[in-house]
């Protein structure tokens, strides 16, 4: 029989008031958010659900901001076991694994409306005769710059899919530049783990600090190409299932790459101050499994959502 002295010690933190206060911001945020759609729709004004919002989202950072630094200051006073740390790696696992299943389902619908809804809207299929009947003249294409019914939903003037494989057109092509700028990012983002671990400190501030600004640099970039789609291509949330595909994944993913921002930027503040050993540095893997996640899906988005 295993005596008690052969169990692992394991630090139950004491009770926090921190979850309480971050579901009360996180529910104040996303009733705001909401008040702001309907507020819209209705064509009143947003002033009241925006401040909401704001107040929810302030409430939500000052609390996850205090929690995180409890938790960093536990780990430093030696409180958190190789059973606690392995619960961190679990946790992160899931939640990638809880972000794939975001994507999965995004994709799923892309695939859905390309290969199976437009295809009946122009008469294919057993269930080809409904679009037949309703929209005789319309005709299957992907990018779908002519809606059904273009009274309703207006068409887009262009897509922004790949229109040449010649290399004049991907040097001025921002989604090719953007993939650039990701993939470069995960590299530099190595690079830093490997000085990291050799214990090279002055290396590893100039790698995050490269990995910081090329994120900063994509979301430059991105929204550069929104102002363009929305001015130049008439590509809108209102333009038909092209338009609400393509920002709906874009977007989504655009809001990873913004927060996967702010965590490698608070990864770089945390080792200017001398954070992380080479056998102690979960927090830093932790952020750059989520940033190379992050990469993936974005090869993903430029393949189904730019080049096919």
């Amino acid at each position: 029989m295993a005596s008690e002295s052969s169990h692992e010690t394991y630090y139950v933190p004491e009770q926090s008031k921190f979850p309480f206060f971050a579901s009360i911001g996180l529910f104040l945020t996303v009733y705001g958010l909401g008040g702001v759609l309907n507020d819209i729709s209705a064509g009143a004004s947003v002033t009241g659900s925006t401040w909401t919002a704001l107040i929810g989202f302030t409430i939500l950072s000052f609390i996850l901001f205090q929690w995180f630094a409890t938790t960093i200051r536990e780990n430093h006073a030696g409180l958190n076991s190789a059973q606690l740390k392995r619960s961190y790696v679990w946790g992160m696992s899931w939640f990638i694994f809880s972000e794939v299943m975001f994507f999965a389902a995004f994709f799923g619908a892309l695939f859905y409306v390309r290969t199976l809804s437009v295809p009946w809207l122009g008469g294919e299929g057993e269930k080809g005769s409904a679009g037949e009947f309703l929209w005789p003249e319309f005709q299957a294409a992907w990018p779908l710059l002519v809606n059904p019914d273009s009274s309703i939903y207006p068409n887009p003037h262009e897509g922004l899919n790949v229109k040449s494989w010649s290399p004049a057109f991907f040097a001025g092509y921002l989604p090719f530049w953007n993939t650039v700028i990701l993939i470069t990012s995960s590299v530099t983002l190595h690079f830093a783990h490997v000085a990291l671990k050799a214990e090279n400190r002055k290396r590893l501030i100039q790698w995050m600090s490269v990995t910081v600004g090329l994120g900063v640099i994509f979301l430059g970039l991105q929204a550069l190409e929104y102002v363009e789609a929305y001015g130049h291509y008439g590509i809108t949330l209102d333009s038909g299932i092209y338009g609400s595909t393509f920002f709906l994944l874009t977007g989504f993913h655009g809001f990873h790459v913004t927060l996967g921002t702010f965590i490698l930027l608070v990864m770089l503040i945390r080792c200017i101050k001398g954070h992380f050993k080479p056998n102690d540095h979960f927090g830093f893997e932790a952020a750059a499994w989520y940033w190379h996640f992050v990469d993936v899906v974005w090869v993903g988005l430029f393949i189904f959502v730019y080049c096919l």
